[in-house]
């Protein structure tokens, strides 16, 4: 993921503490149910990826703390995840990106959709790709930006939902 200075100079940890809404990171630790382990001068606490992203820009991180590792599940051989975004250009954030996994639960979490990474949990409980994807209208309501608007996020943020289906559906 990203361009080839980003790959080489930046942290997972950076890029988490950081939480760009439309980064692919904080989607995929919220999907995959990780842990983000921080620590400060009172030592290290353990935040779930779904508490820890607060708002825009805003993570469950107190002045002094820093992210010092992430805690993810181990991802067993019946379970599945992908991940898939639309961009402008290859290496660019993505227009609206899509953090899918599918195991006891089934997990579909979008990036570029909101001011944090946003759970589609109509969608990640329906029964079906088509009430899936009817179902975001009430996951989702991206904010338009200055080249997209709102309904060509959500119209996006569906096309991806049918591929993640479709690849969440089928065998390795």
């Amino acid at each position: 993921m990203a361009h080839p200075a980003i790959r080489s100079r930046g942290t997972i940890g950076g890029s988490i503490a950081l939480a760009d809404p439309a980064a692919e990171y904080p989607a995929c630790m919220v999907a995959l149910d990780a842990s983000i382990v921080v620590a400060g001068r009172d030592g290290e606490r353990l935040v779930r990826a779904q508490e820890f992203f607060k708002a825009l820009f805003e993570v469950d991180l107190a002045p002094g703390e820093l992210v010092t590792a992430v805690e993810f599940p181990a991802q067993l051989k019946d379970q599945r995840s992908a991940f898939l975004e639309l961009a402008r250009r290859h290496g660019d954030y993505a227009i609206v990106g899509l953090a899918a996994y599918r195991g006891k639960s089934t997990r579909f979490v979008f990036c570029g959709a909101g001011a944090t990474p946003i759970l589609a949990k109509q969608a990640s409980a329906a029964a079906d790709v088509k009430q899936a994807m009817a179902s975001l209208d009430q996951d989702l309501d991206p904010p338009a930006d200055l080249y997209t608007s709102s309904a060509t996020k959500l119209h996006l943020a569906r096309v991806l939902l049918e591929r993640a289906w479709t690849r969440l559906s089928t065998s390795h």
